[in-house]
């Protein structure tokens, strides 16, 4: 995004973000009464989004494997804030902290996909991943001072690291 962009884009709305994360705050305890687990609910407002984060919970159920069930779940919670609100949410859940765990080992594999790309000054291709991982990957190898893509189709869309 130019500067331009940036200047020219709307300030979020907090009150709206902070009652997103209200809505999705309800919807998720009752899903925990519903299954039996305790775990609180943090609410926050990061940029221009709700992040709403279940703390306190043990096992990693609410996660699954390579946090299927943590997408699908924040779908539904998505869904559940579209359907009081009539706006699309860009809400984001995180359980445990498995999100914050999660980037910083990407940020680990993007910069080390950049290093490997500066040392061979070939592109290399990573696996799939779900587009806040490849946010996450994106940003670190911008750091590293490379470029990157996205490529395939959702779900086998992955990064590309590109020589400079």
């Amino acid at each position: 995004m130019t500067e331009a962009e940036e200047t020219l884009k709307p300030a979020p709305d907090i009150e709206a973000l902070e009652q997103e994360g209200e809505i999705a705050a309800d919807y998720l305890e009752g899903l925990l009464d519903i299954a039996d687990l305790d775990g609180d609910i943090d609410m926050d407002v990061e940029g221009d989004r709700a992040v709403v984060s279940i703390v306190g919970i043990k096992g990693d159920e609410l996660v699954g494997p390579g946090g299927e069930v943590l997408e699908a779940l924040q779908e539904l919670t998505r869904l559940a804030v579209h359907r009081q609100t009539g706006e699309r949410s860009r809400l984001m859940l995180d359980v445990g902290g498995y999100r914050e765990r999660r980037r910083a080992e990407l940020t680990k594999v993007g910069a080390a996909a950049a290093d490997d790309v500066k040392r061979t000054g070939e592109p290399k291709a990573l696996k799939p991943m779900t587009p806040f991982e490849r946010k996450i990957v994106h940003d670190a190898v911008a750091a590293a001072g490379l470029r990157s893509e996205s490529e395939g189709e959702e779900p086998r869309r992955f990064v590309v690291v590109l020589p400079a």
